[in-house]
């Protein structure tokens, strides 16, 4: 909770600073407009990620199985750390520097920039650093993802639907499919086989190249470009 008290000091202070402006520049507002933005998001996300797990199940021959062991308390708790974790990178990544960005240099360049330092961002959070190959396809896969969601932003002048993607994958993968830090959470997985080379590799473009994609394509076409505010294109 605190990192995230600490993001939003700061990006109010960024915000006031260098653009006159407020926390509320980053299109929390009008609230039921923002609320269907972040829901629609986190859906698709959400059918996203199960897709990517049920895809890799069925490569390793293995089964999903209940934690006989979860709770609601438990679930709540796993979400609300999925969400602080997110809220604060959406923050950093998708917030106060990405808008400056956008209004001082123009869209293209600032979603460029915000993907990358997402991408390299990653290299220390997935714990990748001096393994070239998986730097490469991590930087890849993560970059494409972080353009997609700051494309989002510059296109809806909110940081909702950001929001709403990356919370989708997110919790699904972590909480639901327990893939994250927090352990055995909801699901968990028995049985199947190692993966070899090329299934790893099927297996990682299907997660992190071509979900990637598919949100660039939808963003690109179905996410309408909103005209108020003062947020440039070029």
């Amino acid at each position: 909770m605190l990192g995230i008290i600490v993001a939003l000091a700061i990006s109010w202070l960024l915000l006031f600073l260098i653009e006159k402006k407020n926390i509320l520049s980053l299109g929390f507002l009008p609230i039921a407009k923002r609320l269907k933005q972040f829901f629609i998001g986190f859906l698709i996300t959400a059918i996203l990620c199960a897709i990517v797990q049920y895809s890799e199940s069925l490569l390793k021959s293995s089964t999903w199985v209940l934690n006989e062991k979860i709770t609601s308390q438990i679930i709540l708790k796993a979400f609300w750390w999925d969400l602080k974790s997110v809220l604060t990178e959406e923050l950093i990544f998708r917030g106060a520097i990405l808008y400056i960005l956008i209004q001082k240099i123009g869209s293209n360049k600032g979603i460029l920039i915000s993907a990358i330092a997402f991408g390299i961002y990653h290299w220390f959070s997935f714990g990748v650093l001096g393994n070239i190959v998986a730097m490469i396809l991590v930087f890849l896969g993560t970059g494409l993802m972080g353009y997609a969601w700051a494309w989002a932003f510059a296109k809806t002048k909110s940081i909702m639907l950001p929001l709403g993607f990356h919370l989708g994958w997110n919790f699904i993968h972590n909480t639901i499919f327990s893939k994250g830090p927090l352990g055995e959470l909801v699901l968990t997985s028995q049985g199947g086989n190692v993966l070899s080379d090329w299934t790893s590799l099927l297996n990682f473009t299907l997660g992190l190249i071509l979900v990637p994609i598919l949100l660039l394509t939808y963003v690109r076409y179905f996410v309408k470009e909103e005209t108020e505010g003062t947020i440039i294109t070029e």
